[in-house]
């Protein structure tokens, strides 16, 4: 998986996708899910594996997964609901917000 973390005025922002999941476009009537390379990839984006995701998902005050494994992961940790993932022209997508 490829993880990126930015530190911002509200905490510490996290993205997750596949690696297959980066660069593109998945649209589902009025949903559009862009996986850019700017928010997802880049040169602060780094290979991760499921602990490294884990640990970097408890930290975060907000986070973004896409693709299979990267949202998989946050579920069989007990971060993210299964209930309230969203499957976008067949792929997850799942937003984290710690309040």
């Amino acid at each position: 998986m490829l993880l990126r973390e930015r530190q911002t005025s509200d905490g510490l922002l996290v993205s997750v996708c596949d690696p297959e999941c980066l660069g593109e476009t998945y649209t589902e009537g009025e949903i559009e899910l862009d996986v850019t390379e700017a928010f997802y990839g880049g040169d602060q984006a780094r290979e991760a594996d499921a602990e490294t995701v884990v640990d970097s998902l408890t930290r975060a005050s907000v986070a973004n997964l896409v693709g299979e494994r990267a949202v998989s992961v946050a579920i069989d940790a007990g971060i993210i609901d299964e209930e309230r993932v969203l499957s976008v022209d067949g792929t997850l997508h799942a937003q984290l917000l710690w309040m």
